[in-house]
């Protein structure tokens, strides 16, 4: 008989041994980038008027009453937000179920079975039917987590969830960005509309114009056919620009999710969408680790880590228990008095791996290969999350030059065309001196618009890749 104290002594082992883990000691890769972004002529220099993201909200970070109005819309409605959030219920559900073997799963039963015994098996040489009735409650198939597998397929499964959770984090800053910049987008391609409208307007009036002048004699039939490819081209930027704002807003309405007024949105580019007009000086490129696609690199890391204790659980003996108790009766009525039985059984089960053509020790392979993979990619990620930035910073260096750059042009443009107009006017050129200078006013006019829409996605864009105000 088994006396009370082994079985205390071996409960006591089986609980040393159920907190055993093979998962390797984790070891966070160093980070593969420079200690600070990079500085120099084309990066701009922070002043004591910039502005720290770290922890600003995206409300607090975009200043436009509209795009917060469409920001929100899309975080409400968006599909592809609506979809990360239920992978994140997705994951937690599988974390729960994993987790869910680390205790035995008990059941209750009831069971019925009417038997007929011929009279060669009877023990009493005449047939028979028997009924048996019985209840129970039993623990089936629970493994003893001696060697931390189930722990180790439970951390694995924490760490999946926790990276789809960031992923989810990554989504909304995505959606956050793109809804901006669909927004910046759709507001330049509008007053690139605007200015072809203007612009077609104009040539029309030049082209009626120049036909009076030639009507007149005082005119070439050149300056003529000149004035009238103007108009066409006018004419064909309108309508290149018509289809662009169309196709603009159909992009905003899908990001939003839902449908939008249209009459809502300003009419102009703003001089700025975002509160971000200098950074903060010696800001480390250490804080991208708390962007959430590095950050969820590193759990996808840490899962894979995991699955190695796993792996290497795998080569020792797992034990399984399963045992049941209850009551039997060969009456209904008698199941639960006096005249029932108790019924029982213990049933442990011990599998012990001898040979099975190295399929262990290649499940071990693989998991450290996935893991070497998972790190290569925790630092691509911080790679690719240094060069964005890095990239920003050029572009919002330079930007503000160019577009001071760009509104000179356009100044000097107007100057030259309205010289030009009034020259032809008094018979001192030709039209064809006219039409060039429009030509550049008009090309001149365009380039400021669109500097000045990169220079407010590249503020946008910032957002996205400084993390969202995370770091």
């Amino acid at each position: 008989m088994v006396s009370r104290k082994n079985i205390i002594a071996a409960a006591a082992v089986s609980v040393i041994m159920a907190g055993c883990s093979m998962i390797p000691a984790y070891e966070k890769p160093a980070s593969p980038v420079a200690a600070s972004f990079p500085a120099g002529e084309a990066y701009s220099k922070a002043d004591s008027g910039s502005v720290n993201v770290s922890g600003l909200a995206w409300k607090d970070f975009f200043l436009a009453p509209e795009l917060r109005a469409l920001i929100e819309k899309a975080l409400e409605n968006n599909r592809d937000l609506r979809v990360a959030a239920l992978n994140i219920e997705s994951a937690r559900a599988a974390y729960r179920i994993q987790r869910s073997d680390l205790l035995p799963n008990v059941d209750a039963t009831g069971a019925f079975t009417r038997q007929r015994v011929p009279e060669n098996a009877s023990t009493t040489g005449s047939a028979y039917t028997a009924s048996t009735y019985s209840v129970g409650i039993g623990v089936a198939a629970y493994e003893l987590d001696f060697f931390g597998r189930v722990r180790s397929l439970s951390e694995k499964a924490l760490e999946s969830y926790f990276a789809t959770e960031e992923a989810r984090n990554a989504a909304q800053i995505t959606l956050i960005s793109e809804v901006a910049n669909a927004y910046v987008t759709y507001l330049g391609d509008k007053g690139m509309l605007r200015l072809s409208e203007e612009t077609l307007k104009n040539r029309q009036e030049s082209y009626n114009l120049v036909k009076r002048k030639y009507e007149l004699g005082s005119a070439t039939k050149l300056d003529l056919e000149q004035a009238a490819t103007a108009v066409e081209n006018a004419r064909i930027s309108k309508v290149q620009y018509t289809r662009l704002t169309a196709q603009d807003l159909n992009a905003l309405t899908l990001l939003a999710g839902t449908q939008i007024d249209a009459a809502s949105l300003q009419a102009d580019l703003p001089d700025e969408v975002t509160a971000l007009r200098a950074l903060p000086a010696g800001v480390p490129s250490e804080t991208l680790l708390n962007r959430p696609d590095i950050k969820r690199a590193e759990h996808s890391l840490k899962a894979a880590n995991a699955d190695i204790g796993a792996a290497r659980a795998a080569f020792f003996p797992s034990i399984t228990l399963t045992a049941s108790a209850g009551l039997a009766s060969t009456g209904l009525d008698d199941l639960f008095s006096s005249g029932s039985g108790l019924a029982w059984s213990f049933a442990p089960k011990i599998n012990i791996p001898i040979f099975n053509a190295g399929r262990n020790k290649a499940n071990l392979e693989v998991a450290k290969v996935n893991q070497k993979i998972a790190a290569a990619e925790y630092e691509k990620a911080i790679q690719t999350a240094f060069r964005e930035v890095a990239d920003q910073l050029a572009a919002k260096g330079t930007f503000t030059d160019q577009l001071e750059a760009q509104k000179s042009l356009a100044e000097s443009a107007r100057s030259v065309y309205d010289l030009s107009s009034e020259r032809y006017k008094h018979g001192v050129s030709s039209y064809l001196e006219v039409l060039d200078a429009h030509r550049s006013l008009f090309a001149a006019e365009q380039g400021l618009i669109s500097v000045r829409q990169q220079y407010l996605n590249n503020l946008v864009t910032l957002y996205k890749v400084l993390g969202g105000g995370q770091i």
